[in-house]
């Protein structure tokens, strides 16, 4: 196939883009931010510049992964975030109806408040905070085009091989726990996480592409560990054999602003999931994956 990867220069799409070019398929990365000699560089929001880069290359797939997917820098550029994380998926899905590809838009399990888990791709959606919105505006948006081939992978938190660990909210984590400085750190003790490797998302989306099956609309992929950021930090100390006595856990529930920005269970039910692929999703035992990366890195 002819797959066309936005945000290739992210955590995700990295992964995306290196497993379809790993499993033979011929693979246009696109990136705005960080392109590179393999990477193209190109401004989604640019409609003009962006059909033609779409037309010149005439992909079978187009996995979306480009997004502001940081909640607080959401927030600072409500109108930016709006532009990219909702308005583009419409236009990209126009373009897989009159082009004739498979739309695949990575969305997200906060388009759910986290008040009544678990979520099935059927469940009412209900965000909390801006970015869940726009990330819900933007799944609207590409179902809405009536005869284009879409399907939206909501995903939870991410984490995997990053260039910075300020890449991933998971990866982070392991910049405080190494922080020996003397600083205290109030970590997160109350919000349930379920940490989801990018490398299995996008061993997924191979798999996926090589089958000849009935997809619904929305499909969900996540990891069933649950995780709080306090209990993420504790696996990163006890792989890195490091003390983690400055991290403080904070378990109270959230309040003011907070408690309306800060869903408390989002999981994500992948039961659908599993039926499509004949079995398990395959993901990665978090703290065994982390062991074996931080070995290999030291």
């Amino acid at each position: 196939m002819k797959v066309i990867v936005t945000g290739a220069s992210g955590v995700l799409g990295t992964a995306v883009y290196d497993a379809f070019k790993a499993a033979g398929h011929t693979v246009l990365g696109l990136a705005r931010s960080r392109p590179t000699a393999e990477l193209q560089s190109l401004d989604l929001l640019d409609v003009d510049a962006t059909t033609k880069a779409f037309q010149e290359f005439k992909p079978d797939w187009v996995v979306h992964c480009a997004a502001e997917r940081r909640p607080d820098v959401a927030d600072k550029d409500p109108e930016g975030a709006q532009k990219l994380n909702g308005d583009l998926p419409g236009l990209l899905a126009q373009l897989a109806k009159s082009m004739k590809f498979k739309l695949v838009y990575i969305s997200t399990d906060y388009v759910f408040d986290g008040t009544s888990p678990p979520y099935s791709p059927s469940s009412q959606t209900n965000p909390v905070n801006l970015y869940g919105r726009t990330k819900l505006a933007g799944e609207t948006a590409a179902l809405a085009v009536d005869g284009a081939d879409v399907l939206v992978l909501r995903v939870p938190v991410l984490y995997g091989p990053a260039p910075k660990n300020s890449d991933t909210a998971v990866n982070i984590l392991l910049d405080v726990v190494q922080d020996q400085s003397g600083k205290q750190y109030k970590m997160d003790h109350y919000a349930t996480r379920y940490p989801t490797n990018v490398l299995d998302i996008a061993a997924f989306l191979v798999k996926l592409a090589g089958r000849d099956v009935s997809v619904p609309p929305i499909v969900h992929f996540s990891s069933a560990e649950p995780y709080t950021k306090y209990e993420m930090c504790l696996v990163f100390a006890k792989v890195l054999g490091v003390p983690f006595a400055h991290i403080i856990p904070d378990a109270e529930a959230p309040k003011g602003e907070a408690a309306v920005s800060r869903p408390r269970d989002c999981r994500l039910d992948t039961s659908a999931t599993e039926r499509l692929l004949d079995g398990d999703l395959g993901c990665a035992i978090f703290d065994e994956w982390w062991a074996e990366r931080l070995k290999r890195e030291t």
